[in-house]
C-alpha cells in the first residue's frame, strides 16, 4: 500500500508541473477571495464587540449578542427591512423574466448585422456608472427640464416631482436596474440557446407547432437548468439590493419608501460610527442569504432536478 501511495504522489506532482499554465491562471482568482472576501470575515469579530476605533479589534470589549438583541429592538429596523424585501422582491419579479424575454426575442432575430447591432445597443448601459445613469434618470424625470414632465404638461397636467415622491420611488429603483442591466443578463440564456439542437425546431415543424408554441414546448425546457441556476443565485442575494443604485436617488422625502440595509448601513455605520450595530446586520443579511439559497436549492432539486450542488 505505501509503494503505491509513494508512486501516486510523483504521478501528482508531474500533472501539477506538466498543467502549471492552468493552474497558474487560477491563482489571481484564489488570491481576489482571500484578500478581498475570506481575510475580511476575520472583521465579523467587532459585532460581539463595543468596537472603539482606537481601541482597535483586539482592545474592545466583547459584549456577545448584545447587537444582535437590540437590532430587533430599533423600529428603524422593521422599515428598512420591509423596504429592503419590497424591492428585491419587485426587482427579482419583474427583472428576473426581463433578459429571458428579451433573449428569446433576441433568438428569433435571423439578420445577424442588425441583431449585433441591437446586441450592442443594449450591452452598452451595463458599462455605465451609477453615477451616470442616475443623473440621466433624475434629468429625465425632471419636473423643470424632463422629458416626461414636458409630456405631462403638453397634454394640460402637473409637473410631477418623480424622485422626491414616496409613490414613484420603487417603480423608478426597479425600472432603472431593468434598463441597465437587462441587456447584460441575455449574454448567459443566448449563450443557452446556442446549444440548442436545431432539429428539435425542426421537428417540432413538422408536426405543426408554431413559433409560440415550441418556445414553451422546446426553448424554455431546454435552458430551464440555466435559468433554475441563475434564480437561486438571485434568491441567495435578496438582501442585496444594491448600494449605488439607490444611493444616487435617495433624499430625506423618500427614506421610508427606500431606505435599504446597504443605504442604513452607511448612514449609520459609517456616517454615524456605529460599527458594531451595523457589522451585526450585515451578519443578519449574510444569514438570511444562507438560509433562503440552502431551502430554495432544496426546492429546485426536488421540483426540476436542477441546483448548485
Amino acid at each position: 500500500m505505501k509503494s503505491v501511495e509513494m508512486k501516486a504522489i510523483p504521478r501528482k506532482k508531474n500533472y501539477f508541473i506538466k498543467n502549471w499554465q492552468t493552474y497558474s491562471m487560477i491563482v489571481p482568482g484564489l488570491l481576489f477571495f482571500i484578500i478581498f472576501i475570506y481575510i475580511p470575515l476575520c472583521g465579523s469579530i467587532i459585532a460581539f464587540q463595543d468596537y472603539n476605533i482606537f481601541n482597535g479589534v483586539f482592545h474592545s470589549k466583547f459584549v456577545g449578542l448584545k447587537h444582535f438583541e437590540n437590532l430587533f429592538a430599533y423600529p428603524e429596523f422593521y422599515r428598512v427591512l420591509k423596504n429592503t424585501l419590497i424591492i428585491s422582491l419587485y426587482q427579482l419579479v419583474l427583472g428576473f423574466p426581463a433578459p429571458i424575454i428579451l433573449a428569446l426575442l433576441l433568438n428569433e432575430v435571423r439578420k445577424m448585422i442588425f441583431k449585433r447591432i441591437i446586441q450592442t445597443v443594449l450591452y452598452l448601459p451595463h458599462f455605465l456608472s451609477w453615477v451616470i445613469v442616475g443623473g440621466l434618470f433624475i434629468n429625465l424625470l425632471s419636473p423643470r427640464v424632463g422629458m416626461i414632465n414636458e409630456m405631462i404638461t403638453y397634454f394640460g397636467g402637473e409637473p410631477i416631482f418623480f424622485v422626491q415622491e414616496p409613490g414613484y420611488f420603487r417603480s423608478i429603483i426597479v425600472s432603472s436596474g431593468i434598463w441597465k442591466e437587462v441587456g447584460w443578463g441575455t449574454i448567459i440564456y443566448l449563450a443557452a440557446l446556442a446549444g440548442i439542437n436545431p432539429e428539435l425546431y425542426e421537428s417540432a415543424e413538422m408536426d405543426g407547432a408554431g413559433k409560440f408554441r415550441q418556445v414553451f414546448s422546446i426553448t424554455l425546457p431546454s435552458i430551464l437548468p440555466t435559468i433554475a441556476i441563475l434564480f437561486l443565485l438571485r434568491i441567495g442575494s435578496i438582501m442585496d439590493t444594491g448600494f449605488e443604485q439607490i444611493y444616487m436617488f435617495l433624499n430625506p422625502l423618500v427614506y421610508d419608501v427606500g431606505e435599504v440595509f446597504d443605504t442604513y448601513i452607511y448612514r449609520v455605520g459609517l456616517l454615524g460610527a456605529q460599527f458594531s450595530a451595523t457589522t451585526a446586520i450585515g451578519i443578519f443579511k449574510s444569514v438570511v442569504g444562507f438560509i433562503l439559497i440552502i431551502a430554495a436549492n432544496q426546492l429546485s432539486k426536488k421540483a426540476t432536478g436542477n441546483s448548485i450542488y
